[in-house]
């Protein structure tokens, strides 16, 4: 029998993986949910007058607090989440952040990895963007 808090956690995404893999730092290879799903478009890092950051970090935490601000609209938090695929303009400068992303990461999401993927592209629509991240969600069901 599981007590209240154990079935709060069975409801969570849980993370896939595979016996014998290296365990995964900051990210999960596989996850595994039922219930209803949250979807966000390409989110980028700016405010709601439209303006970025001029600074990498600065624009993922806006990414991610705008994908935070979507999934609460469609009932959902970030312990949902299920996949984040961010797009860079820049790999190096992403990899030169690292030391920085990790705190803003878990100031905004929490100490949630999800399955990720990173793809550095020639450029983003918005001209001013550096990163864009998109983001799904499984909300269990009976929440």
């Amino acid at each position: 029998m599981l007590d209240a808090g154990d079935q709060r956690h069975a409801n969570r995404p849980q993370q896939l993986q595979p016996s014998g893999w290296p365990r995964p730092k900051g990210y999960a290879n596989g996850m595994m949910a039922e219930g209803r799903l949250v979807v966000t478009g390409g989110v980028v890092g700016w405010d709601t007058a439209g303006e970025f950051p001029s600074d990498f970090v600065g624009q993922v935490r806006l990414a991610l607090e705008n994908i935070v601000e979507i999934l609460t609209e469609g009932g959902a938090g970030p312990e949902h989440l299920v996949r984040l695929t961010w797009y860079v303009v820049d790999m190096d400068e992403y990899l030169s952040s690292l030391k920085a992303l990790g705190p803003t990461y878990r100031e905004v999401i929490g100490q949630h990895y999800p399955c990720m993927a990173l793809v550095q592209v020639v450029r983003l629509v918005e001209p001013s963007a550096r990163v864009e991240i998109e983001a799904t969600a499984v909300i269990p069901n009976g929440s």
